[in-house]
C-alpha cells in the first residue's frame, strides 16, 4: 500500500504562483508514475501532469508553459510548481500514483492505483 499526502494549496491572485507538495510513504517503489489532477465544481476530474520513474514528463495543452511536474526520489516526494496561474486553475488538485508506467501521455484515471485526499487551489481576479 501507499499513502500520499498533499499540502500546499491556497489562496492567490491571477498571475501568482503556488507550488503544491505530495508525500509519499509506504511501499513507494511500487509507482512507476506519478501525476497531479485537477477537480473544479461541476467539472469532472483530469490529468494535469505526469512524471514517469525516469523521468519523462507530460502536461495538459491548458497548463504547459505554466505548470512543471517534478520528483523527489530521495524524499520520496512529487511536486507541481504552478505559475501565472488563472481563474480557471481554481479546483482541488490531486496527486496520484500508478504501478503502471505512465506510457504516452497523461496517466489515465482507470490506471492510477493511490489518491492523497487532495489540496485546494484558488486563483482569484
Amino acid at each position: 500500500q501507499v499513502q500520499l499526502v498533499e499540502s500546499g494549496g491556497g489562496s492567490v491572485q491571477a498571475g501568482g504562483s503556488l507550488r503544491l507538495s505530495c508525500a509519499a510513504s509506504g511501499s513507494t517503489s511500487s509507482l512507476h508514475c506519478m501525476a497531479w489532477f485537477r477537480q473544479a465544481p461541476g467539472k469532472e476530474r483530469e490529468g494535469v501532469a505526469s512524471i514517469n520513474d525516469d523521468g519523462a514528463t507530460n502536461y495538459a495543452d491548458s497548463v504547459k508553459g505554466r505548470f512543471s511536474i517534478s520528483k523527489d526520489n530521495v524524499e520520496n516526494r512529487l511536486y507541481l510548481q504552478m505559475n501565472s496561474l488563472k481563474t480557471e486553475d481554481t479546483a482541488m488538485y490531486y496527486c496520484a500514483g500508478s504501478r503502471f508506467r505512465c506510457g504516452f501521455g497523461l496517466l489515465p484515471q482507470g490506471a492510477t492505483n493511490y489518491w492523497g485526499q487532495g489540496t485546494q487551489v484558488t486563483a482569484s481576479s
